[in-house]
Formats: C-alpha cells, sequence, structure tokens
C-alpha cells in the first residue's frame, strides 16, 4: 500500500507492454519495461516522488488500478496500448479521477495505422506524449511533476 498519496504517482502500462525489448523493436525500441520502469523510478527520486509501477494484460485490472490511484495517487501515467483505441471502462475510470492524468505512446500513432488514430484516452488526459520511444515516460514524469507542484 502507498504510504504517501501527495508524493505518488501511478504509472500503468496495458497489455503487450510485457514484450517491450522484443516485440516490434523498430515500432517500439529496445528498451524493455523492467529498463523503463528501474530509469523513471530514479528519475521520480530526483523528483521527490514515488512511483508504482505496474503492467496487466487486462481490462479490468487496469481499471481497477485506476480507482486505487484515486485514492493512493498523486496523479497517473498511463499507456494503456491497444485499449487505448478501444476502451470505454478505462477511459471512464481515468475520467472519474480528481489528480491528473498524461497518457503515453511509444510510437507516433498518427504516423501507423487509421484505427491507431484515435485515442479514447486523450480527452480525459492533462497531456499526451507520442512517438518519443521509452523517453515519453520521462517527459511524462517531468511534467506531472510540474503540475503536483
Amino acid at each position: 500500500m502507498v504510504k504517501n498519496k501527495n508524493k505518488t504517482v501511478f504509472v500503468l502500462n496495458g497489455p503487450n507492454l510485457n514484450l517491450l525489448g522484443a516485440r516490434q523493436p523498430e515500432i517500439y525500441g529496445a528498451d524493455t519495461l523492467k529498463d523503463i520502469e528501474k530509469a523513471l523510478k530514479a528519475q521520480a527520486k530526483s523528483l521527490g516522488l514515488a512511483l508504482e509501477f505496474r503492467q496487466s494484460n487486462h481490462e479490468g485490472e487496469l481499471v481497477d488500478w485506476c480507482q486505487e490511484a484515486a485514492r493512493e495517487a498523486a496523479g497517473v501515467i498511463i499507456n494503456a496500448g491497444g485499449y487505448s483505441h478501444t476502451s470505454v471502462a478505462i477511459r471512464d475510470a481515468l475520467e472519474a479521477l480528481e489528480i491528473p492524468v498524461v497518457e503515453v505512446h511509444l510510437s507516433n500513432i498518427y504516423a501507423r495505422e487509421d484505427f491507431r488514430h484515435t485515442s479514447l484516452i486523450s480527452a480525459v488526459a492533462a497531456a499526451t506524449i507520442c512517438g518519443f520511444g521509452a523517453q515519453g515516460y520521462h517527459f511524462a514524469l517531468e511534467g506531472l511533476a510540474g503540475k503536483l507542484t
């Protein structure tokens, strides 16, 4: 359980992100999710923040974590993967939050297949970052830290 709500950021990762580093590195990069988590935790520490870093391939679990974030976190960074384009349930869970949400996509969703051009999450996020690979998580954390101060 998170001890300090005011300094904790939930980083939620959706389906297939557990395959980073092996799955289409030409699109998603060579960093694994563990690499991203390690670097992001170091950055969070330097910003005086704590991180809850999670990944699930299951929509309901991501919804549960959004609801948990409402009670336990100061902000959320989410890369919902393919659910970004399809999940009304995750969108609604994020919309119910009274804390800032930053959406991250590793690839530029607007330079890919047409179905990826629409994110249901973008409309309820304070910001959306796409196309910077793993660096997008760092931009999101920096931006979120600014919103929290």
